[in-house]
């Protein structure tokens, strides 16, 4: 075995591990050839999710709903937050802000700890690694799909269609989803070293969705410097995006391919982390 390799014991059978350099080192392929067990993973987390709930499903559309109650109250009402048309009310403004951010943080607070919580799994057979992270990720699907048709009622409700916009929005969910996964990565392979990281995570959710135009529209920020640092955020493209398609808004434009290349950055840099330190997951989890 070449000074490259690393062989990692566990049971009854083992797996080398080889350096390899540029897009060979991510091992994408595997995905392809493992698809069976991803899809079995995330029906699994699905499933797990809403095993033994009172209200089961219903926690898909009730946490934004309740989330967009508050905000519209607080925000809104009290400290006179207003969505950037006047014809647009901003409970309708806040729960299309509310669809992508609510897929994202589910995806942190599930993706960031789900090698550590499939730790027996790790220690027992090989795959790649990435089907655990990537499999938590895609069981958010089902809650956005959830909250989506109840958004479609809340803009009949106010006498609001969709514009025609709204072909693109396959485009900004995959694009949630590459931040989603993005973010995933560094969290996941980080807490399997630093068992803190968990504590983290919590913490940052809440610190980024305000930092995320969520509550508020991106025109609030000054232009110039202090807006294109706003704009490294990923979710300022992907919820600008998601507003634009649903409710015509003005279309993110500039910042919106700024978080576009933030995303990038920020998944393939994930990616060769994630693979870099999959050879010593299963020692250290």
């Amino acid at each position: 075995m070449s000074d490259g390799a690393v062989r990692s014991f566990r049971g009854e059978g083992f797996r080398i591990y080889e350096h390899k350099n540029g897009w060979a080192a991510l091992g994408l392929r595997e995905l392809w050839t493992y698809r069976e067990l991803l899809i079995f993973l995330t029906w699994r987390d699905i499933l797990v999710r809403y095993k033994q709930a009172v209200l089961g499903v219903a926690w898909a559309f009730l946490q934004p709903f309740l989330m967009m109650i508050v905000f519209t109250v607080v925000f809104n009402r009290l400290l006179g937050v207003k969505s950037p048309d006047p014809n647009l009310p901003y409970a309708v403004f806040s729960f299309a802000g509310l669809l992508p951010w609510q897929f994202f943080s589910g995806a942190l607070s599930r993706s960031g700890v789900s090698l550590v919580g499939n730790a027996s799994l790790l220690t027992k057979v090989y795959f790649p690694r990435l089907v655990i992270p990537i499999s938590a990720v895609l069981a958010g699907l089902v809650d956005f799909a959830i909250s989506f048709v109840v958004l479609m009622g809340l803009m009949a409700a106010y006498g609001l269609a969709p514009t025609w916009h709204a072909v693109f929005i396959p485009l900004f969910v995959l694009l949630a989803l590459a931040t989603a996964l993005a973010v995933s990565l560094w969290l996941s392979a980080l807490n399997v070293l630093y068992r803190d990281v968990q504590y983290l995570i919590p913490f940052l959710v809440q610190l980024w969705m305000f930092v995320s135009p969520v509550i508020y529209p991106i025109d609030k920020i000054p232009a110039g410097p202090l807006r294109i640092i706003f704009s490294l955020n990923p979710m300022t493209g992907v919820i600008g995006g998601f507003r634009w398609a649903l409710l015509g808004q003005e279309f993110p434009g500039g910042y919106m391919w700024i978080s576009i290349v933030a995303v990038a950055v920020l998944l393939f840099g994930g990616l060769f982390y994630f693979k870099r330190m999959e050879r010593v997951f299963a020692d250290v989890v």
